[in-house]
């Protein structure tokens, strides 16, 4: 039987209702939860390590890291077949991208988890981490970097997004689809991931800010943040890539201060281009050296720039890993 690692990071896959306060909070380590999946144990040699039993919202990007670097410590004293890592859905998204930026492997790597909990007559885990099993078992699945799977379907950990706050089907990749789906154990891929990259740091600057533009928007939260020592920063434009004309002073005093500013679209899909030239338009954005992106969310976005300022702040080195073609 092929070896597969399966590591337990917490989330509602590991919850069930306290009766105490009527709400779901993490309960299972790892080794419980797949005594109450056997059918799991049918299919391959697993092995468990339990990571920690953290709500989605509790991860932060140094735990994400540290999830990294201890999967790359895990498989350097034993080989396995496949990985699943267990998560929290709220977060899910993105410590998938930087699990699929920090880990250059050829295994699968599937990041599952749940929207019901096992106190729920139709929890959805056991499904999600049968079809996991079932993907790492599939040769097919080698060289396409961390996938998501929930519901069935197998989506890009660079293109998934959580789109629906309780619905099990929440899972989509917007701009492209899904790579494939699983069904009654046989996987299957209809395309493979548009993007694969991986970048090689042993840091990460977590000194990151997330701005959301909106009508009207001034300067205010810009400067704050540029004055507060931001180390980077992550703007959700309006439409293609603009922003209203008091908002881009706010980004052109954050540039002046040699802060890196990445621009992704508040759009749930879509990328961002200069095509626009009216005042706080795109190409007054390029002008001044915002960096646009190529189809990232903003939380996806600001991933990527932890990560590449672990490596570099040089402008156009930052501009390439982006693939900024502004």
């Amino acid at each position: 039987m092929k070896k597969i690692l399966i590591v337990f990071t917490g989330g509602t896959f590991s919850m069930v209702i306290d009766e105490a306060t009527g709400g779901a909070i993490p309960k299972y380590s790892g080794e419980e939860l797949i005594q109450r999946i056997p059918y799991a144990k049918e299919l391959a040699d697993i092995k468990c390590y339990d990571f920690g039993m953290y709500p989605g919202p509790h991860m932060t990007p140094l735990l994400m890291f540290d999830l990294s670097n201890k999967i790359k410590e895990l498989l350097s004293k034993e080989k396995f077949e496949g990985i699943i890592v267990t998560h929290g859905t709220d977060t899910l998204e993105e410590t998938a991208y930087l699990l699929d930026l920090t880990l250059d492997i050829k295994i699968p790597v599937v990041v599952i988890g749940s929207m019901k909990n096992a106190s729920d007559p139709d929890w959805d885990g056991p499904r999600n981490l049968i079809d996991a099993v079932n993907i790492c078992l599939n040769d097919n699945c080698k060289n396409l970097g961390v996938l998501v799977c929930l519901n069935g379907d197998i989506n890009a950990a660079s293109e998934v997004t959580k789109t629906f706050t309780d619905e099990v089907d929440t899972f989509h990749s917007l701009d492209f689809g899904s790579l494939g789906f699983v069904d009654k154990n046989r996987v299957i891929l209809n395309r493979l991931p548009r993007k694969l990259e991986t970048l090689h740091t042993h840091k990460i600057n977590t000194n990151v800010d997330l701005l959301t533009t909106y009508a009207g928007m001034n300067e205010k939260f810009f400067r704050f943040s540029a004055d507060s020592k931001v180390e980077g920063l992550v703007v959700e434009a309006l439409g293609v890539g603009n922003v209203p004309p008091t908002a881009f002073e706010g980004i052109k005093y954050t540039v002046g201060k040699n802060i890196p500013v990445v621009l992704v679209s508040r759009c749930p899909a879509g990328e961002t281009l200069d095509v626009y030239s009216y005042p706080g338009a795109g190409k007054w954005l390029s002008s001044i050296g915002v960096i646009f992106t190529d189809y990232l969310n903003g939380q996806k976005a600001r991933i990527k720039l932890m990560l590449a300022l672990g490596i570099t702040r040089d402008h156009t080195e930052l501009k390439k890993i982006f693939g900024s073609l502004i």
